[in-house]
């Protein structure tokens, strides 16, 4: 798994193996989990992901930044959202990607989340 935080948007750049994709979305959905990234010489990249069950309202997507870590918390009902979009991306099989982005009204992230790009485990652009 690899983290990248855009210093300048904030915005946070996924890339993972399907496997490690469906651990997150476990861990989401569970409330609970510490996922640690593939060491990284960008000096944007993340520690990892901690996930944390809170009560909400909504999915909170931000940044720890003294550990370095993006923080998923939240109340169950919009994590298990999350956690099957996150298993959609892990059995996409035609590629893509999946941007998670805060706007008012949204039906399960809380004000204030961090922008997330989820890539596919098989990279780019749809091939269909």
């Amino acid at each position: 798994m690899r983290l990248v935080c855009d210093p300048v948007y904030g915005e946070v750049d996924l890339t993972a193996s399907a496997e490690e994709l469906n651990r997150l979305a476990d861990a989401v959905a569970e409330g609970k989990g510490l996922l640690i990234s593939t060491p990284s010489p960008d000096t944007d990249a993340l520690a990892g992901i901690e996930v944390k069950g809170t009560a909400g309202p909504g999915v909170l997507v931000h940044l720890d930044p003294e550990r370095q870590f993006l923080v998923i918390s939240g109340d169950s009902a919009g994590r298990a959202v999350l956690a099957d979009n996150l298993r959609g991306m892990a059995s996409a099989e035609d590629g893509g990607h999946l941007h998670i982005d805060y706007f008012p009204g949204h039906f399960y992230l809380a004000e204030g989340s961090l922008p997330l790009v989820v890539n596919s485990p098989h990279g780019g652009m749809p091939t269909r």
